[in-house]
């Protein structure tokens, strides 16, 4: 899962998640997602039928998350050439 921001439509943060033993592969997929009521908690509801809240990192910061504006661009342009 990629969070982006809304402004630069830079991925600030990527998340994996890990399916349930016994779990196919295929049956790796989030079919709803939904904010709580405070908006700071993200509820996804995932295809190995598990409910999981995620949260903001709040430690994160510019300088562990430091902002390539430049990399993360030339990277989209590169795929987006391979694309098309």
């Amino acid at each position: 899962m990629n969070f982006w921001d809304y402004s630069s439509g830079y991925a600030f943060q990527r998340a994996t998640t890990v399916a349930q033993p016994g779990s196919l592969d295929a049956e790796n997929g989030i079919f709803a997602a939904e904010f709580d009521l405070t908006g700071t908690r993200l509820i996804t509801c995932e295809a190995d039928k598990t409910v999981k809240i995620w949260k903001e990192d709040e430690r994160a910061s510019e300088l562990s998350h430091p902002v390539d504006l430049k990399g993360w661009r030339k990277k989209c342009i590169a795929e987006a050439r391979r694309r098309y």
